[in-house]
């Protein structure tokens, strides 16, 4: 929980954005065509999308674009695109993503026969879905049978603990990573875990959906345990569901667990055993292969009711959900009967995605993921140019010092926080395309013919990387994404931001597009991210990463009268019938998207160096600046996927991302909205944070 606090990053999970095109069934392989590789792309002067980097024939001229601008920008593109039958939602970044998969593909295809090469290994061996249906659940009956063994609870905390290491999830989350007061040494987090559904509202929900869901989760629970060969598969699903409601009334809300201040709550393991009696916490870290004398809890109130729900809850009820729990973590290398009964809730249930990816696709993501770093320096070297990540480093100054100016600029801040935020800012790391050193993978076995082992033993190889922290210097070379991610994150614990090479392509970036769709793409994007770094999250780490309170407590209530704003801005928003945005949940994303995109205007009026940059395609500076924003938010969802997104997700839907451009001036002098249009807000109402 702490983690995903922590790394903010531009969208939530994969597959997730908007997308450039031009209409209807074209689309897809027009833009998968079109986004080729950077060198390829310097090597013509038209850019890749339209006539100036923008996909003219995908925007709505019927709708004013201060009713709807992103439907002005975008509306025809949304008409004539369908979501492919194997995605929860379709856009630019499943385009992209689909382009890196594909790219990916090609290079483990040339070693899959190697079997001298771990990468090519894996992938076959994932490939080979025959070879395990043949096998059956022996590879996983070991486990099962260790699970199913257990005759005491006495000995559930440690069942816990090896079900971490073998990454299967139990009642609670726990990694090492920075202590956020004391960010030069790794510390032990703990935080809420233990349901198989989003969130907690899908467990205390009324709502008939929601019921309808819980509902299909029990049906889930006993496919699950009847293909195993389990009896009485009906009444134990449901005793799963009555034990995961209890654990759900524990847990905080996601708009409680995004307060950085109240999630950082150290103790010691006495004080953590004192305030969550019934689960032998020491014994669960021991297993875990922590040695630690302090925790830090981020729901402490929580994990303290969890504590209590499993001194309730029968054992065998308890071992029934780690018995699930590991057949859905390893559904994909078990007998296809369990790979599709866990598609069938998790996919096509829970996401409304009708069909499941092709299995080279999972395969190639499985590889992806287990030898990230094998994998990632072979694709840079074919994809991601030295000139490339020179030109994402210029656009990474020119928007930093234009976030430099704006606070310079500030009426509201006290003169010394201006002063310290100015050092924060000074202090960034930019990471740009793909790590300077990377992870040594000789002590990861992988067997050919052996797909179930090789995905536990590649959890194993995680969680001991992760564990192995605990006492070693702050490794501030390490990467949460890879180079072919399609999305950005910042960490303000290392006061860094980071862009993988993926996302450096059309329409986000092409160095032959007209300058100011680069920055209305790109430039908002880096933007976005700097600016979380001053969010109403990450504005409380100071420039060496240590969370701690550096404001005056003036500032603080300013900020707060103007965030406070954005949040009633985005509550009014019901992209679904009887569902909202969050704007609480939101806030963080809301304010990176608004604050990026000033900057990336202010970064691009200053690259133009005082000379009017005139008409391109009959479109101002202004109006292709904010119609490149609006071009890389096309996305369309399956009502199940947004629905879980509404609930869950701490970024607005892409329709509402593109409407943050109502709070800035310089879109009002672009589209000359008038006060009776639909997006309007006179100037006083207009929200400006930085």
């Amino acid at each position: 929980m702490r983690r995903s606090l922590l790394l903010s990053s531009l969208l939530a999970g994969s597959a997730l954005l908007g997308a450039c095109a031009t209409t209807g069934a074209e689309q897809t392989q027009t833009a998968r065509e079109a986004a080729t590789s950077p060198v390829q792309a310097a090597s013509t002067a038209k850019p890749q999308i339209g006539s100036f980097g923008f996909d003219e024939a995908g925007m709505d001229r019927a709708i004013a674009p201060g009713d709807d601008f992103y439907g002005f920008a975008n509306g025809t593109w949304v008409k004539t695109t369908q979501i492919p039958a194997d995605k929860s939602n379709y856009g630019m970044f499943t385009v992209l993503e689909d382009l890196s998969r594909t790219r990916t593909r090609e290079i483990l295809d040339g070693v899959r026969s190697d079997a001298n090469s771990k990468i090519g290994v894996a992938y076959a061996t994932y490939l080979d879905q025959a070879g395990i249906d043949a096998k059956g659940l022996a590879p996983i009956q070991p486990w099962l049978g260790t699970i199913k063994a257990l005759g005491n609870k006495s000995g559930y905390a440690a069942l816990a603990g090896q079900a971490s290491v073998n990454g299967v999830d139990g009642p609670f989350g726990g990694y090492v990573g920075p202590d956020d007061k004391n960010p030069e040494v790794y510390a032990l987090n703990l935080s809420q875990s233990g349901l198989g559904l989003p969130d907690r509202d899908y467990y205390l929900s009324t709502d008939a959906k929601m019921v309808e869901t819980r509902n299909a989760y029990v049906a889930h629970l006993a496919k699950m345990l009847t293909l195993a060969g389990e009896p009485n598969a009906q009444a134990r699903a449901a005793a799963i569901l009555a034990y995961e409601t209890s654990v759900a009334k524990a847990h905080w809300t996601r708009v409680e667990s995004r307060n950085a201040d109240k999630t950082y709550n150290k103790m010691t393991l006495a004080q953590l055993q004192k305030q969550a009696p019934g689960f032998d916490f020491p014994t669960y870290f021991k297993t875990m292969g922590a040695t630690v004398d302090t925790v830090i809890v981020a729901q402490p109130s929580a994990v303290a009711g969890i504590a209590k729900a499993i001194t309730a809850a029968p054992l065998a009820v308890l071992k029934d959900q780690l018995l699930v729990r590991s057949l859905d973590q390893y559904a994909g290398v078990l007998p296809a009967a369990f790979d599709q009964e866990n598609f069938a809730f998790y996919g096509t249930t829970l996401s409304g995605t009708p069909e499941q990816q092709q299995r080279w696709e999972r395969a190639v993501d499985f590889t992806s993921d287990a030898l990230a770093d094998e994998v990632s320096k072979v694709y840079v070297a074919k994809y991601f140019p030295p000139e490339t990540k020179a030109a994402a480093d210029e656009l990474v100054r020119n928007v930093t010092e234009a976030m430099g100016r704006r606070l310079d600029q500030l009426e509201w801040m006290a003169p010394e926080t201006k002063a310290k935020a100015r050092a924060k800012l000074a202090a960034f790391t930019p990471k740009i395309g793909y790590p300077d050193r990377w992870k040594d993978y000789s002590n990861l076995e992988i067997r050919g013919g052996d797909a179930l082992g090789n995905a536990v033993r590649a959890a194993n190889w995680a969680h001991a990387d992760n564990f192995s922290k605990l006492g070693r210097p702050i490794q501030k070379w390490e990467w949460f994404m890879t180079p072919m991610t399609v999305n950005a994150y910042a960490n303000p614990v290392m006061n860094e931001i980071v862009f993988p090479a993926a996302i450096l392509q059309p329409p986000f970036f092409d160095p032959n597009a007209d300058p100011a769709v680069n920055y209305g793409g790109i430039g908002a994007v880096i933007g976005h991210e700097i600016s979380h770094h001053f969010d109403d999250q990450g504005r409380k780490y100071d420039a060496k990463g240590s969370l701690t309170d550096w404001w005056t407590p003036e500032d603080v209530k300013r900020f707060d009268e103007r965030t406070n704003a954005l949040v009633r801005q985005y509550d009014a928003y019901e992209p679904l019938p009887g569902l909202h945005v969050k704007g609480a949940l939101t806030l963080g994303e809301n304010i990176a998207d608004l604050a990026g995109l000033t900057a990336a205007w202010d970064a691009y009026q200053h690259s133009l160096g005082g000379k009017p940059a005139g008409e391109v395609g009959g479109y101002t500076p202004e109006q292709r600046f904010y119609l490149g924003w609006a071009q890389v938010w096309r996305r369309s969802y399956r009502e199940a996927n947004l629905r879980q997104r509404l609930l869950t997700d701490p970024h607005s839907p892409s329709e509402q991302r593109a409407w943050v451009v109502r709070n800035l001036d310089p879109w009002y002098t672009a589209f000359k909205p008038g006060a009776d249009s639909k997006l309007y807000l006179a100037p006083d109402a207009r929200v400006r944070i930085w």
